[in-house]
């Protein structure tokens, strides 16, 4: 399960980095312990060639940015000096020449790489260069996200975990304004509101309150999801979840998602 929601985190921003920046191919994998990095998402890919393909540190240009955690270029693969050519063959099977590939890196570990390719020998422009950075950055944030939330949580001996507290809360912070019932939607706030304070988190600090909008964002932020993905959920425009969740973080001090996740959780504000 977690697996399968990092691969729709990675899915996502490869998405928004073809259509941001037209590349008529981007890809990528994640590091799994025990299996090394695959990829495993494709965009605009024609044919299978580099479906499933196993990337090794310091093979081809992938390889390069897996050892050196760093972003690497070339603006045309088949005859780069400075990669190795292991890759040649499917790379070359998808008529691929000028790569960027940009490292996803969680608390100074490589975790996967992000492809982004053109079909002739042109450089990398730097508005690509900062998108295909840009989105590694939103799946980096998001597996740091999941990665907090798994080490905050303390099953208990019996009942819920606080796994499944916070799932049943993000739950209800979705559903809450799309329930059209005024009586119904306030007793499902209220219950968000004795899941926030059965946290055992100290009283909300002085001069931090989170609007309602705030705090579903930060909720389905904590979850994991990306803004579209929270977006999608609450019924939003991404472009207004953004809003919110930096109104949210200049609240609560702070300079990344994750640092909000963790300061609203400090703060009472979430569970």
């Amino acid at each position: 399960m977690r697996e399968q929601g990092e691969s729709v985190e990675l899915r996502g921003a490869l998405l928004r980095l073809r259509r941001t920046t037209g590349l008529p191919v981007v890809f990528g994998g994640l590091l799994h312990e025990g299996r090394g990095l695959r990829i495993g998402e494709l965009n605009g890919a024609v044919t299978p060639a580099l479906h499933g393909l196993a990337i090794s540190a310091g093979s081809g240009l992938g390889g390069k940015c897996l050892a050196l955690a760093r972003p690497c270029a070339v603006t045309d693969y088949p005859s780069a000096q400075h990669i190795t050519h292991e890759y040649d063959r499917p790379v070359s099977a998808e008529g691929l020449r000028s790569v960027i590939a940009v490292p996803v890196v969680v608390r100074r570990k490589v975790r996967g790489v992000l492809y982004g390719a053109l079909r002739d020998a042109l450089p990398i422009g730097e508005r690509i260069f900062d998108a295909a950075v840009a989105a590694a950055r939103d799946v980096e944030q998001a597996l740091a996200v999941r990665e907090e939330v798994q080490q905050l949580l303390t099953p208990t001996p019996s009942g819920p975990s606080w796994e499944e507290v916070r799932q049943a809360y993000g739950e209800l912070r979705e559903l809450a304004p799309r329930v059209a019932d005024p009586e119904l939607r306030a007793r499902l706030l209220a219950v968000c509101g004795r899941l926030e304070s059965a946290s055992g988190t100290s009283a909300p600090a002085p001069g931090v309150t989170l609007t309602p909008r705030e705090t579903d964002v930060l909720a389905a932020v904590a979850s994991g999801a990306t803004n579209a993905t929270a977006a999608a959920r609450l019924g939003l425009r991404p472009e207004t979840v953004k809003g919110y969740l930096r109104s949210a973080m200049r609240k609560l001090g702070a300079h990344t998602r994750l640092e909000a996740v963790v300061a609203a959780r400090r703060a009472g504000a979430l569970p």
